[in-house]
């Protein structure tokens, strides 16, 4: 942000620095004066040595003080010191090896004492706490121009937000976003606004206040506020949520004053504020703490979108990819009144990813995008520049001026299942693991409206000792009851396989499982799938705000309902259970071999698949899970 900063300082600080150093130099003088005066008062004659020496040998003296050379004596009877009588005196004493002696001689009481300081060592240690405060304080007043044009002494805890000039959007427009194109389309009316006010105002339209860029994480929201600043090519103010917060009560309010008022003061502009839901939580669901420090950010917040004049041209701009925590009052008409969503990258525009970031790589011969882009199903932005980059470092480990398909292969089973481990499997785990992960492969290539495998490993990568990867034919954003029960049938496939093989299961089959149980809860619970508990919605579990685990409750279902739905699951597993035994029963000579070439190449292509075991069966289509993982089976 930009500040005026006066170049000297103001009268008010002049004038009462003048009146400190005039302080300072009195408490001077005032030490100065009280010490001498205290020295004068208490000053005992001071005697020649010889003099006190002789009075010392005659018995005359009945103690002695010793500090340093210094000799304060007291006299046994009065004696005319200077003009006046009295007991006591003072002499300085040579290196005299005589004196202790007969002192002790003489039946004198000896005391030591250390040596005072000089005179004006004990001035600056009297005077050493008043410089040091005068001082601190002298430091704070020369930078009180910087903190007032900061607004206040702790200016320094509010500026947080960084700016970008019309010229510094870092280049970045609608056409550096592949992709994404109903998102750039909505925020192309933003732009226009910016641009040319005057439109909306002559048909009374209102530009929305703030728009909020919903989506998964790396699907390019933060990209596509920066291409808006730069399409409109005005000031972006950006800051993450989660800057506003710190120790002090108050400051994250006097953070999001300052950015507002910035971006007012440079209008138009843009504000972008990253992962809002980091200060946009609902209100109210902390232990019993209702006005912390948080809610104090999100009220100023809610306060400042609320006082945007009509004509004041400052867009917000919020990204999250948690909207449903957001408190309601951020997401009514008038704060941000538009949703824009920004999902995960349909093929087309996998495909316009990936070649924006093997733009100005060398890619060889048998790198297919498309091919690629097919392949990569579920992969956000960032997940596909990752692999790019993967498959670039790769080459380089191969010592290759080119980056070839099998380092693609390699970098997205890297990403998808982890580095490889250093040891393999050996002698009945490795068999283990390869009937399981047949099992998989095959009940997928023979079961009806399952996604065929494209490639089946058992080599140790991660946490998996093996993996089944399914291809789907297209891309499906809906799933029918057939597709799940084959989905189902593929998941228990390498439980059967290890069950009907080798006559027992192992803990291999522990994800596969909770996949399948999570499928089968859903179908019975939330997509009305059985015929029992009917087509309602039941939320029969919830998850725990503060814990962060799964917890029945009671206010969706009644545990007869709960009961019900964990009975009609377990049914239907059952049911999917056995589905997979037959088609393994049926295939078992398919199964053997599917085990035995893996156990001796331990990793099958799809083109090795159709060699055992020809041909998948007809009217295949994709997997019915929404997350990336639906693509294994790991052990």
């Amino acid at each position: 942000m930009s500040a005026n900063v006066a170049s000297t300082p103001s009268t008010p600080f002049r004038t009462r620095w003048r009146g400190a150093w005039l302080v300072l130099l009195g408490l001077v003088f005032l030490g100065v004066w009280a010490y001498g005066m205290a020295a004068r008062t208490t000053q005992t004659p001071e005697v020649p040595y010889t003099t006190a020496y002789a009075w010392i040998r005659e018995g005359k003296v009945s103690e002695v003080t010793i500090k340093g050379d210094v000799v304060s004596g007291m006299l046994r009877e009065p004696e005319t010191l200077r003009g006046r009588e009295g007991r006591a005196f003072v002499t300085r004493a040579p290196d005299d090896q005589n004196l202790v002696p007969l002192l002790r001689d003489k039946g004198v009481v000896m005391r030591v004492d250390s040596p005072e300081p000089p005179l004006v060592l004990q001035i600056l240690t009297w005077l050493f706490p008043w410089i040091l405060i005068l001082g601190v304080w002298w430091w704070l007043s020369r930078r009180a121009e910087t903190f007032m044009a900061s607004r206040g002494p702790f200016g320094a805890f509010l500026r947080r937000g960084k700016r970008f000039e019309n010229s510094r959007a870092d280049g970045v427009t609608f056409d550096s976003v592949a992709g994404l194109g109903g998102a750039k389309r909505d925020l192309q009316e933003i732009v226009e606004f910016l641009r040319e006010p005057d439109r909306a105002k002559r048909v009374g339209a209102r530009v929305p206040r703030g728009i909020l860029l919903v989506g998964p994480p790396g699907t390019g929201k933060t990209l596509l506020a920066r291409a808006v600043a730069g399409e409109a090519k005005v000031p972006f103010y950006t800051i993450s949520a989660s800057e506003f917060m710190e120790m002090f009560v108050g400051v994250g309010a006097a953070r999001v004053r300052e950015l507002f008022q910035e971006a007012k003061a440079n209008a138009p502009a843009i504000v972008f504020i990253d992962e809002i839901d980091a200060v946009g939580r609902a209100r109210g669901a902390g232990f019993g703490i209702g006005h912390d420090e948080r809610e104090q950010t999100l009220n100023q917040l809610l306060a400042e979108m609320d006082g945007f004049d009509r004509d004041e041209r400052v867009i917000v701009l919020a990204a999250t990819n948690r909207p449903d925590v957001l408190d309601p009052a951020l997401l009514r008409p008038g704060r941000f009144d538009r949703r824009v969503l920004v999902d995960l990258p349909e093929r087309g525009a996998r495909r316009a990813i990936l070649g924006v970031h093997t733009a100005g790589k060398p890619l060889a011969s048998d790198v297919d995008l498309e091919r690629l882009a097919e392949q990569t199903v579920g992969f956000s932005g960032a997940d596909l520049a990752n692999l790019a980059n993967e498959a670039a470092l790769a080459a380089v480990r191969r010592r290759s001026g080119h980056i070839t398909r099998q380092d693609f292969a390699d970098a997205y089973d890297k990403i998808v299942l982890g580095d490889p481990r250093e040891g393999k499997l050996g002698g009945e785990e490795k068999r283990r693991v390869a009937v399981h992960e047949a099992g998989h492969a095959l009940v997928s290539w023979m079961t009806p409206n399952a996604a065929p495998a494209r490639r089946v490993s058992i080599l140790p990568r991660g946490m998996a000792l093996g993996a089944t990867h399914q291809l789907p034919a297209e891309e499906r954003h809906l799933h029918t009851c057939a597709e799940l029960a084959a989905r189902l049938q593929v998941l228990l496939g390498g439980f059967a396989a290890e069950d009907l093989v080798l006559d027992d299961v192992s803990t291999g089959a522990e994800n596969d499982l909770r996949e399948a149980t999570r499928i089968a809860t859903r179908m019975v619970a939330h997509y009305g799938m059985s015929d029992v508990i009917g087509p309602v919605y039941v939320e029969h579990e919830a998850q725990h705000p503060f814990l962060g685990h799964r917890v029945a409750t009671g206010g969706g279902a009644s545990d007869a309902t709960v009961f019900r739905i964990e009975n009609e699951v377990r049914l239907l597993l059952r049911e999917m259970l056995a589905n997979a035994r037959a088609t393994i029963r049926q295939h078992r000579e398919e199964l053997e071999c599917l085990v035995e070439a893996l156990l001796a190449r331990e990793t099958l292509e799809h083109s090795d698949l159709c060699e055992l075991l020809g041909e998948p069966v007809a009217a295949r289509v994709a997997a019915p899970v929404d997350s990336a993982n639906w693509r294994l089976h790991a052990v």
